[in-house]
């Protein structure tokens, strides 16, 4: 049923299932793109709102999240098709590879059109810029702890977070290796 989704449409989806134990969250769009944002940002695309929304009526259309209207506005709430679709695509659909698509390694391909101090300067900023995703990444992290354990809603989202600090500080150590080594062109 819903192998012809988006990723983006199953990374909403799943979305809804955090939070009220076994109760189906019921959020707006906006919560759901603040959701997003919070979360997928650090490892996958953080939908724009608009794409959010279209989402929701291609799911909504597929009867995999139920809207109603309450005080917030339309509300959306996963359905039970919704989470056998989600369920579905977990254990049938293939994960893919992942593609790096980094704007730092395409400047950096490009490097030979700049003075290797332009390169340099682009590389310690970004290393500023990753320093500031860390930090808020420990945030997530650290909002997440009691609720981390075997079994607990949010062991897997602990989980994806200690594969991105662990991510950013290897990332570090490669730009910071990559600066030495055109330092050593120079």
């Amino acid at each position: 049923m819903g192998q012809d989704l988006p990723v983006t449409s199953f990374a909403l989806l799943g979305l809804f299932t955090f939070g009220e134990g076994d109760r189906p969250q019921k959020l707006t769009g906006y919560e759901l793109k603040r959701r997003a944002d919070a979360t997928l940002r650090f490892y996958w695309v953080s939908p724009a709102m608009s794409q959010v929304y279209k989402e929701l009526s291609r799911l909504a259309e597929r009867g995999l999240v139920s809207p109603s209207d309450d005080d917030r506005g339309t509300t959306y709430s996963i359905t039970s098709a919704g989470r056998s679709a989600l369920e579905a695509w977990m254990r049938e659909s293939e994960p893919g590879f992942s593609v790096l698509k980094h704007p730092i390694a395409l400047r950096l391909l490009l490097g030979h059109l700049v003075e290797p101090s332009a390169t340099i300067a682009m590389l310690h900023d970004h290393l500023e810029a990753l320093d500031k995703e860390r930090e808020a990444l420990v945030e997530v992290r650290e909002s997440l702890r009691g609720a981390d354990a075997p079994g607990e809603t949010f062991r897997h989202p602990s989980l994806v977070a200690d594969w991105g600090l662990e991510y950013f500080a290897h990332e570090r150590l490669i730009v910071e290796d990559l600066i030495r080594r055109i330092n050593q062109d120079e």
